[in-house]
């Protein structure tokens, strides 16, 4: 049995249209996802996953963090109530300018609520929210989903800061050229936050389960867990222990050698793939 790497049937022949420049790549939509960690039972670390529905028309059956595009609503200066490095310094690390930053900064933040129940905001600097459960914040959340309500005008409402301290920037990986829904995602971890707790509150999941790290890999190596590249490629981050590096992104090269196509990951060698031409 091979690995549970994602690798959809429709990408053969997308590939093939690509290499023949039948396919104009459209532009991808900035994205932020967040890797939740947790003390486990055993005293590892754990991290949270969330698997796709087979409905899904990106992704379908894989497992995946929490995570969304982009809310342009969220990139305006002094919108919102902010604690931990500013968009100056998220700018440097994120490698956008400071408005762009603030958005993907708000993004992971917004998304993980959304999808989650965890909220990564506390009433000041030091603190956070203790418990995001009832049916006040359940109404929240929702309009947060649908968009009737922005991030900023969700911690007014609640007197709260965002904690942008809270969370460390890991990756950024884009969605091959050839791909119809395409996203430029920054992937980051956090701690998850004393008395708050997950769950599936994501239309898009029909499971959710904490795991560790090691655990999550073996399961995908058995082919019983199904995984995109960067999501196998920070859960390993997170096994080793490393430390996250520059954030320089990730997008599939795609090279034709005989009457091969091959599709290959830069620093990532071991989802290398080839398709018949």
């Amino acid at each position: 049995m091979g690995n549970g790497q994602w690798f959809p049937a429709e990408w053969a022949g997308r590939v093939r249209e690509f290499v023949r420049g039948e396919i104009t790549p459209v532009v991808p939509r900035r994205a932020a996802t967040v890797l939740l960690t947790r003390e486990g039972p055993d005293g590892g670390r754990q991290v949270f996953l969330l698997r796709r529905r087979l409905s899904m028309g990106f992704a379908a059956g894989a497992y995946a963090y929490p995570g969304g595009g982009v809310d342009p609503r969220d990139a305006a200066a002094g919108a919102l109530a902010w604690a931990g490095p500013g968009r100056e310094q998220w700018a440097r690390r994120l490698g956008v300018p400071p408005a762009d930053a603030q958005a993907i900064v708000c993004a992971a933040v917004r998304e993980t609520f959304e999808e989650t129940g965890v909220l990564l905001a506390g009433p000041d600097a030091a603190t956070v929210a203790a418990d995001t459960t009832g049916a006040g914040w359940e109404a929240d959340r929702a309009a947060l989903a649908a968009r009737e309500l922005s991030l900023a005008a969700l911690l007014a409402r609640r007197s709260l800061l965002l904690r942008s301290d809270l969370l460390t920037a890991r990756a950024r990986w884009i969605t091959p050229e050839f791909e119809p829904r395409r996203y430029d995602t920054w992937f980051f971890s956090a701690a998850l936050p004393p008395g708050q707790r997950t769950r599936n509150a994501s239309t898009e999941a029909d499971r959710t389960v904490w795991m560790a790290p090691a655990e999550a890999l073996a399961g995908y190596e058995r082919g019983e867990m199904i995984m995109m590249p960067p999501t196998v490629a920070t859960l390993r981050q997170l096994a080793t222990g490393a430390e996250p590096g520059p954030l320089d992104p990730v997008l599939v090269r795609v090279r034709t050698t005989g009457e091969r196509i091959v599709l290959s990951w830069p620093g990532h060698e071991e989802f290398e793939r080839t398709v018949e031409r």
